[in-house]
C-alpha cells in the first residue's frame, strides 16, 4: 500500500504540478532577471575566486552545493532517463538546466539577504526568508525544514548508498543478499567519522574532491565521445526526435521523456528545490547577488557538464539500454566496456564512490543546518552525535532496498520542498531583481561593491546588510 501511495503522488507531482512550477516559474525568472544566467557568464567566473572575508568563501560554498548537486544522480539517474525515458529525456533535462538557471539565481541571492549571524560565521537558507515571508510566522518554514530533513537525510541519502551499491553487482564476487549491506556498512562508517569533525571538515573534504571528481569524469567522458565521435549525428538525432515526439509523450506521460528529464534533471541540478540556498547563505561575501551568480553556474556545472558526459557516454557506446531503473547501473557500466574493456567498470565504480561520498556528505550539511533551525539553537554535541549515527544507520539501510521504492521516495520528498520554495521565491523575487540591478550599476559605473537593504527598499529586520 506505501509503495501504491508513493507510486501515485510522483505520478500526480511531476505529470502536472511540478512541471508548471519549475518551467514557468523558471521562465518567469529569466525574463525579470534578464537572462543574467546567459548574460552574467562571466562575472559568475569571477565571483567563484573572490574571497571577500575569513568565513566560507564563495568557493567553499559553491563546493558545498554542487557536492550535494554532483552526485550519484549524475551517473545513475540519468542513465535511469535513458533507460526508462529513452534519449529524448536529456533534451529536457538541458531545458529544466538552463530555465533553472534564473531560479537558482534567485532562490540563493534571497538566501544572501536574509541569512543569520552564527559564532562561526553566517548562516540561513529558505527557513529564513520563508519565515519573512509570513511576517515571521513559522509554520511553514517548520513544514519546509522537515520536508528537506526526509528528503536529504532520508530519500537522497539511501538512493546515494543504493546507487554506490549497485555498482559492484556487475562483479563477481558480488551477492545481492550479502554484499550490498556491507557495502552500505563501510560507506556508513566512513560519513560518520568524518561528520563527528563538524561543519568544517565537511567543507574541506568536499572543497578538494569535488574539483577532482568533476574535472576527470568530464574528461574522461570528452575522451570517450571523440573515440565514438562517428555516433554523434545520430545520437543528436535520437535526442531530438524523442524530445518532440508529442504521440508517445501524451500516450503514456508518466513513463515519458519530458517527465524523465525533469525528474532527472530536477533530483541532479536542485534549481527551485531549496537545498543550495543553505550553502550560498553560509558564503561570507560583500554584496548577495555574487552568491547568486555562483549558484547559477553551478546548476550548468551540474547539469550541462557532468550530466551529459555521462549521456554521451553511453549514448555514443551504441549499448541498447535496458527498459528498468534497477538495471542503470550495468548500463554506464556495460558502456564504457565497449571502449576501455575491464577499465570502464573500474572507473565507473570509483567515480561512483566519490559522488557517492560527496553527495552523503553535502546532502547531511544540509540536514546539520535544518535542525539547527527546528531546535532555535546549536544542538549539544551528544544530540549532533546522535543525529550523525542515526543519519549514518539510514545509508546503511538504504544499500539493501529496491530501486523503484527509492526513486519514488526521493522524488516525492525533493517535490514537496519545490512546491513550497518556487511560490515563496516568486513573492519575494522583486528584492532579488532590485539587487541584481543594484549590482549592474555599481558594476558598470566602477564603485565600491557594497549593499545595504535599503538599496532594494526592504523593510524586513535583518542580520546582515544594514
Amino acid at each position: 500500500m506505501f509503495a501504491t501511495i508513493i507510486d501515485w503522488l510522483n505520478t500526480a507531482l511531476y505529470s502536472y504540478v511540478l512541471i508548471i512550477l519549475l518551467i514557468l516559474g523558471g521562465i518567469f525568472f529569466t525574463v525579470r532577471t534578464r537572462f543574467a544566467q546567459f548574460r552574467l557568464l562571466g562575472k559568475q567566473f569571477k565571483a567563484v575566486t573572490e574571497k571577500n572575508g575569513s568565513g566560507v568563501s564563495s568557493f567553499q560554498a559553491l563546493m558545498v552545493s554542487t557536492a550535494s548537486r554532483v552526485g550519484t544522480g549524475n551517473i545513475i539517474g540519468v542513465a535511469t532517463a535513458l533507460c526508462v525515458g529513452g534519449f529524448g529525456s536529456v533534451f529536457w533535462m538541458w531545458v529544466i538546466a538552463i530555465i533553472g538557471g534564473a531560479t537558482a539565481f534567485v532562490e540563493s541571492t534571497l538566501a544572501q539577504i536574509y541569512k543569520k549571524r552564527g559564532k562561526d560565521g553566517c548562516y540561513g537558507g529558505p527557513a529564513y526568508y520563508i519565515e519573512a515571508a509570513f511576517k515571521g510566522k513559522k509554520g511553514v518554514a517548520i513544514l519546509f525544514t522537515v520536508f528537506l530533513i526526509l528528503t536529504y537525510g532520508i530519500g537522497f541519502n539511501m538512493l546515494a548508498s543504493y546507487n554506490l551499491q549497485s555498482t559492484f553487482s556487475t562483479y563477481s564476487f558480488y551477492n545481492a543478499d550479502i554484499t550490498p549491506w556491507i557495502i552500505g556498512f563501510v560507506i556508513a562508517a566512513l560519513v560518520c567519522y568524518c561528520l563527528m569533525g563538524g561543519g568544517k571538515r565537511i567543507v574541506s573534504v568536499t572543497g578538494v574532491l569535488v574539483p577532482i571528481m568533476g574535472a576527470l569524469y568530464i574528461l574522461v567522458a570528452l575522451v570517450l565521445v571523440i573515440l565514438n565521435a562517428k555516433m554523434l549525428p545520430d545520437v543528436f538525432r535520437q535526442i531530438f526526435v524523442g524530445a518532440f515526439d508529442f504521440r508517445a509523450i501524451f500516450g503514456g506521460f508518466g513513463g515519458s521523456c519530458v517527465m524523465y528529464g525533469i525528474k532527472r534533471g530536477l533530483f541532479s541540478n536542485e534549481a527551485g528545490v531549496g537545498s543550495a540556498p543553505n550553502a550560498a547563505a553560509s558564503a561570507d561575501i560583500d554584496h548577495p547577488v555574487k552568491q547568486g551568480l555562483v549558484q547559477t553556474l553551478s546548476v550548468f556545472i551540474d547539469t550541462l557538464l557532468v550530466c551529459s558526459a555521462t549521456a554521451f557516454m553511453c549514448m555514443t557506446s551504441g549499448v541498447t539500454p535496458p527498459t528498468t531503473s534497477a538495471e542503470a547501473a550495468s548500463y554506464v557500466q556495460a558502456s564504457l566496456s565497449v571502449t576501455l574493456g575491464g577499465v570502464g567498470p573500474i572507473f565507473i565504480t570509483v567515480a561512483m564512490v566519490l559522488f557517492a561520498f560527496t553527495t552523503l556528505l553535502g546532502n547531511l550539511f544540509y540536514v546539520d543546518k535544518a535542525i539547527n533551525y527546528l531546535l532555535g539553537k546549536e544542538p549539544t554535541k551528544v544530540v549532533r552525535n546522535i543525529c550523525y549515527v542515526v543519519a549514518s544507520l539510514i545509508i546503511f539501510v538504504g544499500a539493501g532496498l529496491s530501486a523503484d521504492m527509492l526513486w519514488n521516495i526521493a522524488d516525492v520528498l525533493m517535490g514537496g520542498m519545490t512546491i513550497i520554495n518556487i511560490p515563496v521565491i516568486l513573492y519575494l523575487g522583486k528584492y532579488a531583481y532590485r539587487a541584481l540591478r543594484d549590482y549592474e550599476h555599481k558594476s558598470a559605473e566602477g564603485l565600491e561593491m557594497t549593499f545595504c537593504k535599503k538599496d532594494i527598499g526592504l523593510a524586513d529586520e535583518t542580520d546582515y546588510w544594514n
